[in-house]
């Protein structure tokens, strides 16, 4: 687990009994923008972009199970939706949009569609299923239980090695690097198989663009030309759903850490109320 932030809240839902890292920034009387970070990542994904949101909403980031400050059992977008959903309740939110980064955007729709306190979602460079995606050989040996795990430990010191090479190339590169090292540190190593193997199963079943569609909540949708996953190839699917999308032709994978000025702007556009 990661040094806390902020705070650890105890919540109770037919999924998921424990505690929840929460971090809150902005005004208490702003329009409460849910942030929600992707697979092996934590809130602080959100860094570069919370300090300019800050002055008009209420930012409620949460390190969704088995990440970073919340640790714990691994678990798929439907019980993190609850434990999600469970924390809005404390916090007593409502009419808020729910935005969620890779993986976090299946926890957000997930809200959007089960929870009325979300009224409004924001999609960043997920697409509806795997389709067309483009995964890394090898990942789903991650998904054995032994071999899975003997993999995951010697990642982390390769990943350290990887980040003091590219710190030699700019502080914010190292800055960036030591955070995901962090990150995959407090990964519970179970998430990979939630992931690669009964994310693939929920979204043949029902992929996100269906449920967007369902939802009936206005969406934006935000894609990244040069995303090594997906790119920008679910757009159509998207705007067949209704929702609104964007593409950021210079993006990768993770434009909220690679274009925090224009992600701001795009999220602050679709919020305001």
């Amino acid at each position: 687990m990661r040094t806390p932030s902020g705070s650890l809240l105890t919540v109770e839902t037919p999924g998921y009994a424990g505690l929840v890292h929460v971090r809150e920034d902005g005004p208490a009387d702003g329009r409460v923008l849910v942030l929600l970070h992707g697979f092996s990542g934590s809130l602080h994904w959100y860094d570069l972009v919370v300090p300019l949101l800050a002055d008009t909403f209420r930012l409620v980031r949460v390190d969704l199970l088995g990440h970073g400050s919340t640790g714990g059992a691994a678990a798929d977008a439907p019980v993190q939706a609850q434990a999600v959903a469970a924390v809005l309740e404390q916090l007593d939110v409502h009419d808020a949009v729910a935005v969620g980064h890779s993986f976090g955007a299946d926890v957000a729709v997930e809200l959007a569609e089960n929870d009325d306190r979300v009224t409004g979602l924001v999609i960043v460079t997920q697409a509806p299923d795997y389709s067309d995606a483009v995964l890394p050989r090898g990942n789903r040996l991650m998904t054995l239980p032994v071999l899975g795990a003997a993999m995951y430990r010697s990642a982390v010191p390769l990943a350290m090695g990887l980040s003091a090479v590219v710190g030699r190339v700019r502080p914010t590169q190292r800055q960036l690097a030591a955070q995901a090292v962090a990150d995959f540190r407090a990964l519970t190593p179970g998430m990979f198989r939630v992931v690669l193997t009964k994310r693939r199963a929920r979204m043949a079943r029902r992929p996100l663009d269906a449920q967007v569609r369902d939802s009936g909540k206005a969406t934006l949708v935000i894609l990244g030309e040069r995303d090594h996953f997906y790119g920008a190839r679910s757009a159509p699917r998207y705007r067949a759903a209704g929702a609104r999308v964007e593409i950021l032709a210079e993006s990768g994978h993770s434009p909220l850490v690679e274009l925090p000025e224009r992600m701001a702007a795009l999220i602050a556009g679709f919020a305001a109320p």
